[in-house]
């Protein structure tokens, strides 16, 4: 959630197109739940208000998440966080929680999303660990605090961190990370694997982006210095 973007548009939902012949929505939440069944008890009972000791260990042992926003008019964005594992949330107390803002391309979507609706979803994960935890809550951004010297990394304090005040928490099941294979070695790189089949992000930025700019400025831009700039405002 960190360049100066153009404002969003915000457009009505289009009519049907001839596309979606055949296509068949569900309508309401009581058609939902008919196909789909009510919910497993331990799905339900695994929701709780406040952290518990085994969830500070889980935050503890995270190195990113996703925080999911939306403004007022409903459009949502989605801003991955990372940072070293115990460096990425500091825990105030079981109702509340803080993620550091580091330097990044100065979007703000997500914070920006904050100062009009303060609800969010965060989502956990630890690399090799197919199960993840969950926080949704209300959030709001802090320019300065007294706990932002525990936030330091690599000497360096954080410029904003999103408080997070804890309505939900629980633990979401494998399935997901079972059905990709996302921690499988064996599904990362080699010849015909997904990450070999999408162009680099030098080349993704030049095509789609910044046409202008010549390929091996962004080469190098994305090379291996990009990793020595994390903490530092370019």
């Amino acid at each position: 959630m960190g360049d100066t973007a153009t404002p969003r548009q915000h457009t009505a939902p289009a009519e049907a197109s001839p596309r979606e012949a055949g296509w068949v929505p569900v309508g309401d939440p009581a058609e939902l739940r008919a196909l789909v069944g009510e919910p497993m008890t331990t799905a339900v009972r695994k929701v709780r208000p406040a952290l518990h000791e085994l969830d500070r260990v889980w935050l503890a042992a995270s190195p990113f998440c996703l925080v999911g926003t939306a403004d007022g008019h409903g459009t949502c964005d989605v801003s991955p966080k990372g940072d070293p594992a115990g460096s990425l949330v500091h825990v105030i107390d079981d109702k509340t929680i803080a993620l550091a803002e580091r330097p990044g391309n100065h979007r703000v979507d997500g914070y920006l999303n904050v100062l009009t609706n303060p609800h969010v979803g965060l989502i956990f994960l630890i690399p090799g660990r197919n199960d993840t935890l969950r926080i949704n809550g209300r959030a709001r951004v802090l320019r300065d605090a007294p706990f932002f010297d525990e936030l330091l990394v690599k000497g360096h304090r954080p410029m904003l961190a999103l408080v997070v005040d804890i309505d939900e928490v629980f633990h979401h099941c494998p399935k997901a990370f079972l059905r990709s294979k996302l921690w499988e070695p064996d599904s990362w790189g080699g010849p015909g694997s997904p990450a070999e089949a999408v162009p680099s992000t030098a080349v993704l930025t030049r095509t789609i982006v910044t046409p202008e700019v010549p390929l091996a400025d962004l080469q190098e831009r994305y090379g291996p210095s990009y990793a020595e700039r994390l903490y530092r405002e370019e």
